[in-house]
């Protein structure tokens, strides 16, 4: 199993992790052992999660952020003591994981598509886990 380290820089922000992906998604390929199946991904933390959405306007980026804002707000009836809930709220929502697809030694998205960890209890240093699955085509 690999592992990606990616840093966050706000309480709630959607971190565009899509070139970091490509890359390591080449470069397995490069190696010549690997060029089509899927990558598993998994992140291990309870306050981030994972998602594919739209990636050429930023607003759209922007709107999910201000949704899950207003559904989950920072500051709301809430016991747990960590004065996190929101953000476990807002991963619940996300999901811990994905499951993309791999064609060629390319990762298979949409054209409009990119793959966000989506924060929400930041700034921190976060780690996903990567798991190759070969295609037996």
């Amino acid at each position: 199993m690999e592992h990606l380290e990616i840093s966050t820089r706000s309480r709630c922000e959607m971190v565009d992790i899509t070139a970091e992906l490509r890359s390591l998604v080449r470069r397995k390929a490069a190696g010549g052992r690997w060029q089509s199946g899927a990558l598993a991904l998994f992140c291990p933390h309870t306050t981030c999660g994972l998602t594919v959405n739209e990636g050429a306007d930023p607003d759209v980026k922007r709107d999910m952020l201000a949704f899950f804002s207003r559904l989950a707000p920072e500051h709301g009836d809430y016991r747990h003591a960590e004065g996190n809930s929101d953000a476990h709220i807002k991963t619940t929502l996300h999901g811990p994981s994905l499951l993309l697809l791999v064609e060629k030694g390319e990762l298979c998205l949409g054209t409009w598509q990119s793959v966000y960890l989506c924060e929400g209890d930041g700034p921190r240093r976060r780690t996903l886990w990567l798991q190759w699955l070969k295609s037996e085509d």
